[in-house]
């Protein structure tokens, strides 16, 4: 009888152990294909090479290819607020309060945030061959706020105490709310990162070149990283769920192995006693 929840327990474990694996596996196989993918994806940097390359295509248009490069302004860059000497072509601020309020029900103070304001500016700016800082060889990256991916730094972020005084003590009793923080941040697309842009690419003039949102259903997608870092991360995820299905996989069938010679074990006991 004691043995019941025990084989009940197991069974769930080789349940789980199993359909976990089942789910790692899809999630390895869905990372498999994209990897795929992406690495069909032909990579340029841009320089003459890309150039030549547009002047022989259809149209002087690369429907979807990724482009490598150093961000560059085109003009004026961005300064940072709070940074000196730093620079950027995408801006983006938070400010942000957190407040406690006095819950009755559970008697105890709650945190919430309130009055959130995010302010986000842009110029314009191309991508430029890495090590070739002086180059009429450029890509313009056309409404790069429209992107996909997350290529802004934070470069600032500063949690600002507020203070507990007399009065403050007197109003919080009263209103049952009272202010713990104010928090700023500061995130760039910082001048001479690297970037790696996914979309399509064509020729305007003689060497204008210009990344835009592709005209297809692929994404447009900017990461602020090199093409071979992005790859590596995702063969990484890719290796990440492999693993976990091998380990629950494994699991699953080692707990099974222990139930069926648990039963047999005893079918032989009872064999003998007979």
């Amino acid at each position: 009888m004691s043995d019941g929840p025990v084989n009940t327990l197991v069974l769930i474990g080789v349940g789980s152990s199993f359909a976990l694996s089942s789910l790692f596996y899809r999630l390895y196989q869905e990372k498999k294909k994209e990897l795929e993918k992406l690495k069909g994806i032909p990579i340029f940097k841009p320089d003459k090479h890309l150039v030549q390359v547009l002047k022989a295509s259809p149209h002087r248009r690369l429907q979807y290819v990724a482009v490598e490069g150093l961000v560059q302004a085109d003009g004026e860059p961005l300064t940072s607020r709070f940074i000196p000497r730093c620079f950027g072509v995408i801006q983006k601020t938070t400010v942000e309060e957190h407040w406690k309020y006095w819950n009755n029900l559970t008697r105890t103070w709650n945190s919430r945030t309130m009055n959130k304001k995010e302010t986000s500016n842009s110029v314009p700016f191309s991508l430029i061959s890495p090590g070739a800082y002086m180059t009429d060889l450029y890509v313009k990256v056309q409404n790069p706020l429209e992107a996909c991916g997350c290529p802004l730094e934070r470069v600032y972020h500063k949690v600002r105490r507020s203070e507990e005084g007399l009065v403050n003590l007197a109003l919080q009793g009263l209103s049952g709310e009272k202010p713990v923080a104010m928090v700023e941040s500061e995130e760039l697309l910082r001048v001479g990162s690297i970037l790696t842009g996914f979309g399509e690419v064509v020729l305007e003039g003689g060497q204008v070149m210009r990344l835009q949102a592709p005209q297809d259903d692929r994404k447009f997608i900017l990461v602020a990283t090199d093409y071979r870092s992005f790859i590596d991360r995702h063969e990484s995820s890719a290796t990440m769920w492999k693993m976990l299905t091998a380990v629950t996989g494994l699991t699953g069938a080692s707990l099974l192995a222990g139930v069926i010679y648990n039963l047999v074990g005893k079918q032989d006991g009872r064999s003998k006693k007979a």
